[in-house]
């Protein structure tokens, strides 16, 4: 039996014996078991977090904060105790989350409030070749009103790695700001965040780190990274859609103004002018999505338990054997590191539109992901419109990367007849 060593607990089982937490996974499509393989998309969720959304709304539904009676003082609790559980998962403190809609909203508060009190005319603003749209066109928008300028670090082609020489010289000519992905949802790529969040303090350059990909899946520590902002989405680390958080290192968020204006983010309204709350509260502006924040906390309680370590483990082995049998797949080719990997593999069959690989495989059973995946920039520099994509978490089996590629081996004969 494994234990928990820290709490000499049994450690709660991953793969198939823990897919009865998860209600959505039980089911046929087109007469064939699911076997759902776009957790990079959106992964699935528990039963204790639906229950805790839906528990919410049944007992203590009331907004929070300006409410002195039970309901609206037990929602205040929940939505409080999900910042303090969230600050935990990823080693922040409480006042240095501020509850988003996701992933994209962090990197657009970021930009838009830090971004311009702090980068003007002539900035560089730095960021890799394989970013997702979300941590692109935000900077985009700021570079148009400021007059300032980005810059690409690169990605060494298929093998999807970035070309670490060429970013420190970026960082040596000290840009304003390295925002990057740590884990690419493209190629499977995980970037050394830690190094290179280092080589950017020796620079004096503010960092933030896209975590979409990274945070439900391996051990995330701010302080241990260094980073001074950080993004991710609840909706793929089994929490609701439309919640996620942004850390803010305290004194950064000290000194940003609000993004949006309105109820909740106040301290005195007048005729003539406005002051605001503390961070992180002034830069939650109107009723907040809150029984997405409290489910957002149960299930980062839940992957804790389960251990990210081990999570990490799981999916990487899965896509480690997806890639090494896909691989030999006549006309195949994939993308990202061959070993170092995150949980995911993507390919392009030749001759083969990614859509119709991932039309075919719903036919039996299989969800996939074909398209762009929000890096069109990547594609294009790869010589790609687009790939399939199969992404792996902890409920995933090894039976069903049997399933996968199974079903990639006869779409591949039915397009060579």
């Amino acid at each position: 039996m494994l234990l928990d060593c820290d709490h000499m607990q049994p450690l709660r089982p991953l793969g198939a014996e823990i897919r009865d937490e998860f209600p959505v996974l039980d089911q046929q499509v087109h007469g064939k078991p699911l076997v759902y393989l776009d957790n990079a998309a959106t992964t699935q969720k528990p039963r204790r977090v639906i229950e805790a959304l839906s528990g919410f709304y049944e007992r203590d539904n009331s907004n929070v904060h300006r409410g002195l009676h039970e309901l609206s003082n037990r929602a205040t609790a929940q939505y409080e105790v999900a910042r303090e559980r969230v600050g935990r998962f990823i080693g922040a403190g409480t006042e240095e989350i501020v509850f988003t809609r996701g992933t994209t909203e962090g990197i657009n508060l970021v930009a838009q409030s830090w971004g311009w009190r702090n980068i003007g005319p002539g900035d560089v603003i730095l960021l890799t070749e394989m970013e997702h749209h979300s941590n692109i066109v935000p900077w985009q928008l700021l570079v148009e009103r400021t007059g300032a300028r980005i810059e690409w670090a690169p990605v060494t082609g298929d093998e999807g790695l970035l070309d670490m020489e060429a970013v420190r010289e970026a960082l040596g000519r000290r840009p304003k700001l390295f925002s990057f992905v740590h884990i690419s949802n493209s190629l499977g790529t995980i970037n050394p965040a830690a190094e290179l969040c280092a080589i950017a303090r020796e620079n004096g350059v503010t960092t933030l780190v896209d975590a979409a990909q990274s945070a439900g899946h391996l051990l995330v520590n701010v302080r241990e990274m260094g980073c001074d902002f950080l993004a991710f989405s609840g909706h793929k680390l089994c929490g609701p859609t439309g919640i996620g958080a942004l850390y803010g290192r305290a004194d950064l968020l000290e000194g940003m103004p609000p993004w949006q204006g309105g109820g909740e983010m106040i301290a005195r309204v007048g005729y003539d002018r406005t002051t605001f709350k503390e961070a992180p509260h002034r830069f939650e502006a109107g009723t907040p999505d809150i029984a997405g924040a409290i489910g957002l906390g149960v299930a980062v309680e839940y992957l804790d338990e389960l251990g990210r370590g081990r999570i990490f483990d799981h999916d990487t082995d899965l896509a480690r054997e997806a890639y090494a049998r896909l691989g030999k797949i006549a006309g195949m080719r994939l993308l990202g590191p061959r070993e170092g990997r995150a949980g995911l593999v993507s390919f392009a069959l030749e001759g083969v539109h990614a859509h119709d690989v991932v039309t075919l495989a719903n036919e039996e059973g299989v969800a996939l992901r074909g398209g762009h995946h929000c890096t069109q920039p990547l594609m294009r520099k790869l010589g790609l419109a687009s790939t399939a994509r199969a992404s792996f978490y902890f409920y995933n089996t090894p039976e069903e990367v049997d399933r996968l590629v199974e079903t990639v081996e006869q779409i591949e004969r039915f397009f060579r007849r």
